[in-house]
């Protein structure tokens, strides 16, 4: 499975409005959501619950803050980044710019560390780095992800 078959343009914020962690786990889960009612709350306790456990800020900016629910029956999977670095308590003790949200169900934990390694990969190389926070809105965000994924 591919990101670019998981995320959509909207569901990437771009930019997140929020300035600290709470808020953009908030923001991030309220986009895949779909505006239904009842599901952020479970997904939100769920990512909430995993980032009490350890930070998923995991360095050079970039944080993947995810969670598992019986509130959804498939992976879902949100993106944005901040004009200014987020306090996020990341492994490196750096802020973070770059956020992906994974959230998936108990019973799938196979294809929930696929989609978080995948993410590592992609995110590990600087200059996808640089073009996915370089990007204006969520169009130009989706398809530089997209051309990363390819190469």
């Amino acid at each position: 499975m591919l990101l670019r078959e998981l995320l959509t343009p909207r569901r990437i914020r771009v930019p997140l409005q929020s300035t600290d962690k709470a808020g953009v786990l908030k923001e991030l889960v309220g986009l895949v959501t779909d505006g239904r009612a009842g599901q952020g709350d479970d997904m939100l306790r769920a990512v909430e619950e995993r980032e009490s456990v350890l930070s998923t800020g995991i360095g050079h900016g970039v944080a993947i803050p995810h969670g598992k629910t019986s509130a959804v029956t498939g992976l879902l999977l949100a993106a944005g980044a901040t004009p200014q670095p987020v306090p996020f308590e990341a492994l490196d003790g750096e802020p973070v710019r770059l956020f992906f949200l994974v959230v998936g169900p108990e019973h799938a934990p196979g294809q929930h560390v696929k989609i978080l390694g995948q993410i590592s990969r992609l995110v590990r190389r600087e200059q996808v780095r640089e073009q996915l926070l370089a990007a204006r809105d969520p169009e130009e965000f989706y398809r530089r992800l997209c051309e990363a994924e390819s190469r």
